[in-house]
């Protein structure tokens, strides 16, 4: 077993699978790897790269060997076999990254046998880039394999998920997510460790997703999620201005303040279907909601938080964004009858 993997129990089963397409030669020329947000998608593309570049891989175990010039540059990050191509300073993967790309996957192997070019964030492709991109995956290379990593619920163009063999990641059960979230902080300097509680507040925000739990726990998101959320309660009460209710969320950033929204549409939807809510601490608002509305209106609220994700690659403002979906929820309070005359 590949030791990096090996430390994240729940991707042992993907890992398997995966090797017996490779035992079977049945390796694709591109692959998407599809998971949650902060579920080890990343860790995964990048142990597989350092297995496919390896001299002497053991790919029964899916182990590199650890010790030839190839597994000593990757190491070391400087392999110039593999590369990574990710959003940068904006929410998007570029054309010039892919073309980029393109140059890279018809080159000649540097130092290995083949290449591997890693696209973190394939649903962040925009309609550029994602066209910019197809040519390769049209016209393969022999000697190069494309890992595209999706996170799920994101979408990819048809035509470049077509092109792809398909590999699902699935999100750990609680007790997995605590113990490697607990391994985790154990190794972290004593002073920066987070509590116990702050692990198990961040586990039920992430969904047990434990890398997006562990950045939680360890960043400003708890706090800055308490302060939404009371912001939230108020907002919808008529207590507090759309400006001000909306400062937290532009505070934690577009991406989390709309995992944030999309968890409690979710549990409103929950809730409406007769379910328990994950997030507890809004259940309160959140119940009120589901009395009061259809059930269709958490789906509603849903297609509106996919429909500013969807903006997010063009850099919309976050403030913005915040505040038209708080309108959206705003809208889900019951009206005030006037008092009889």
């Amino acid at each position: 077993m590949n030791a990096s993997i090996a430390t994240m129990a729940w991707l042992e089963d993907a890992w398997s699978r995966l090797l017996q397409r490779i035992a079977g030669n049945r390796m694709p020329h591109a692959l998407m790897v599809t998971g949650e947000n902060g579920v080890g998608k990343r860790l995964f593309a990048n142990a597989l790269a350092g297995l496919l570049v390896c001299e002497k891989a053991d790919m029964d175990a899916g182990s590199p060997c650890g010790i030839c010039k190839q597994c000593e540059l990757v190491a070391a990050g400087t392999h110039p076999d593999i590369r990574i191509y990710a959003p940068e300073k904006s929410r998007m993967i570029k054309i010039d990254q892919i073309r980029a790309l393109s140059a890279f996957a018809v080159g000649s192997p540097q130092v290995a046998s083949r290449k591997v070019a890693i696209i973190d964030r394939a649903d962040q492709l925009n309609i550029n880039s994602a066209n910019a991109l197809l040519k390769t995956l049209e016209e393969p290379a022999e000697d190069v394999v494309l890992l595209l990593l999706q996170e799920s619920g994101r979408p990819v163009l048809p035509t470049i998920r077509s092109r792809c063999q398909s590999l699902l990641i699935a999100t750990p059960d609680r007790d997995q997510a605590a113990g490697w979230l607990a391994t985790a902080v154990k190794a972290m300097d004593g002073d920066n460790r987070p509590t116990p509680e702050q692990c198990a507040k961040a586990l039920v925000l992430a969904a047990n997703a434990p890398r997006l739990a562990l950045e939680y726990a360890t960043g400003e998101f708890i706090s800055l999620r308490d302060e939404a959320l009371d912001n939230f309660r108020h907002f919808m009460k008529g207590q507090l201005t759309l400006s001000e209710a909306a400062k937290p969320f532009k505070a934690m950033g577009l991406e989390s303040a709309l995992w944030l929204f999309e968890g409690w549409a979710g549990d409103l939807a929950r809730i409406s279907a007769g379910g328990q809510p994950r997030d507890a601490e809004a259940a309160d608002m959140l119940t009120f909601l589901a009395r009061n509305n259809p059930s269709w209106r958490a789906h509603e609220l849903l297609d509106a938080i996919h429909e500013s994700r969807s903006a997010g690659v063009y850099n919309v403002n976050p403030e913005l964004e915040a505040g038209r979906l708080l309108i959206a929820w705003q809208k889900l309070m019951p009206r005030r009858r006037p008092a009889a005359g």
